[in-house]
């Protein structure tokens, strides 16, 4: 007679929160995409949203207004906007999780320790040089090699015995937005008025502008990289246990260390190549994702996709309708939210570790 499995309460619990959490972020991600495409200069209601929406895959509805005027606005100028966005949001999120996890610490993040900073700095030095070297990849290429060397950098740098230091990565964090930050500063100099505005909107972040050839482009980085994490998360569950424990249940460490750092690298590319430097969303939304779900990353990685996807399309809406006929930077109302949070972090981690270490 086979035994009966008994499945652990808590396993359970967890299940259910994730399941729940799971649906609740996907409709309110629904609910703000619809609100968003009806806000701004010119007001759509809910109603008139989903009746272009539907129109425009063939579906014709008594919704949609008669003026055409309502689906250029919603389909080439708003929804660009919100769909480079969704993909944003979701790409630093996952970028949060793989990077806390390769690490090992929690104050881990694509914008703390310098990688957007890097990966911007090669997408400027490509404008700035005029460099088409392949073609409409060229930007984004640049910004994968800028980011790429910037998160190897803070990896090899600050671990140490095995393990990274939290102050160690702080740190060379801080040095590595400094060295990025002089070179962003020198391509500014020399380049044309063009390639520093360009630069200039890469540093504040922002979803202005945004063209569907953009997005055909960030898609299959983001796409990829997301893919990516999901495929090595119950890797990731065994590495969080020790790399001593996860080399004897079979984990190759070190090419997965490898692995992550070049989706990490791969993701924020894909965010700041088009959206420029956006930070704290892979800091903030991996730790509200865990206290809720727990930490294992498989579900960890879904969550904190839809997390940072609702969240960029949350700070895109107020970006473009706090202040009347202008655009807010992006970048800084997720500093606004991500800066208070970073410092209730470093201090609740210096608590519970008893100082630093």
């Amino acid at each position: 007679m086979s035994e009966e499995v008994v499945v652990p309460v808590p396993t359970r619990h967890r299940t259910s929160r994730f399941v729940v959490m799971t649906i609740a972020l996907a409709v309110a991600l629904v609910a703000i995409c619809v609100v968003s495409l009806g806000l701004g200069q010119y007001v759509l209601s809910p109603g008139e949203v989903i009746g272009v929406l539907l129109q425009s895959v063939g579906i014709d509805t008594a919704w949609a207004p008669d003026a055409p005027t309502a689906a250029g606005v919603i389909l080439d100028i708003r929804l660009p906007r919100i769909v480079l966005g969704l993909l944003v949001g979701a790409a630093l999120a996952v970028s949060g999780v793989l990077m806390q996890a390769i690490f090992g610490n929690p104050l881990a993040d694509a914008a703390v320790v310098g990688v957007s900073s890097g990966a911007a700095l090669g997408a400027a030095a490509s404008l700035t040089f005029g460099l088409t070297v392949f073609g409409l990849w060229t930007t984004p290429g640049f910004a994968f090699i800028g980011g790429l060397i910037a998160v190897f950098s803070v990896y090899l740098i600050s671990r140490s015995g095995g393990r990274t230091e939290v102050v160690t990565l702080l740190l060379t964090g801080i040095a590595i937005n400094a060295i990025a930050g002089a070179g962003l500063a020198f391509l500014t100099f020399l380049g044309t008025t063009s390639t520093r505005e360009q630069i200039v909107f890469w540093q504040l972040g922002s979803l202005n502008g945004a063209l569907w050839q953009n997005i055909a482009l960030v898609t299959p980085l983001a796409a990829i990289g997301v893919l990516a994490g999901l495929l090595v998360a119950r890797r990731l569950d065994l590495f969080a246990l020790g790399e001593r424990t996860a080399r004897h249940l079979g984990v190759r460490v070190e090419l997965l260390r490898v692995l992550v750092i070049v989706t990490v690298a791969l993701l924020v590319c894909a965010a700041v190549a088009f959206a420029g430097i956006i930070g704290f969303v892979g800091l903030v939304i991996p730790h509200l994702m865990r206290m809720a779900i727990g930490p294992a990353h498989l579900p960890l990685v879904i969550t904190s996709a839809l997390g940072g996807a609702l969240l960029l399309a949350a700070a895109d809406l107020v970006a473009r309708t706090a202040v009347p006929l202008a655009d807010l930077p992006i970048g800084m109302l997720t500093a606004l939210v991500g800066g208070p949070f970073f410092l209730w972090l470093l201090v609740r981690t210096r608590r519970q570790s008893g100082g630093w270490g």
